[in-house]
């Protein structure tokens, strides 16, 4: 039996030692569910997935929805995960708005902040790197690898972001373009 507990427990460790949002989130969340076995990576997987698509902050949204479904009353899984994930940002950020004027300007807050931007680049990176291994080469990268259409679809994506990298293309338009071909792979694959 699930305790409750724990999913706070470790939806609170996940937000209080994660900086940059819901992205850094990712490879704690991964490695905690893996870890107390709630889940397998492909359903992690599909559960980013899920989260990515639904309105509202990522990091809320995988803790609500793995709540939900690791405990045994989802309802309560989802508070609890929900609420163990969003109080320790809550929490700092009440303390730091505390205490924002006295500090504003202090240079030891300001390296400690140039310090965080690039392991929060590396923490999103290694999400990537981990979804994108498990995603595209489940088993093995082979030369049947070439001639599965999800090889194409992918490099798809990666020319898409390559256009809203470099490109002023209205994010809506890539939006809404990427669900009419999801769908159509969705039917012809």
């Amino acid at each position: 039996m699930m305790s409750y507990l724990t999913l706070f427990l470790t939806f609170f460790k996940i937000g209080a030692f994660t900086f940059g949002g819901g992205y850094a989130m990712l490879p704690l969340i991964q490695a905690e569910v893996l870890a107390n076995n709630w889940l397998t990576e492909n359903e992690i997987i599909n559960f980013i997935a899920v989260s990515e698509s639904t309105p509202g902050p990522f990091a809320v949204n995988i803790a609500t929805y793995i709540g939900s479904q690791v405990g045994e009353i989802g309802f309560l899984g989802a508070f609890c995960a929900t609420l163990g994930v969003v109080l320790p940002s809550f929490l700092i950020i009440l303390i730091i708005a505390r205490c924002y004027e006295k500090f504003k300007s202090s240079k030891v807050v300001k390296a400690l902040m140039s310090g965080l931007k690039p392991a929060v680049i590396g923490l999103i990176a290694t999400a990537l790197l981990s979804m994108a291994k498990t995603v595209f080469f489940e088993n093995a990268v082979s030369l049947s690898t070439l001639n599965q259409p999800m090889t194409y679809l992918s490099l798809g994506t990666v020319v898409v972001m390559s256009v809203l990298a470099f490109k002023k293309v209205h994010p809506v338009v890539i939006i809404f373009l990427s669900a009419i071909v999801g769908l159509l792979a969705g039917y012809l694959l």
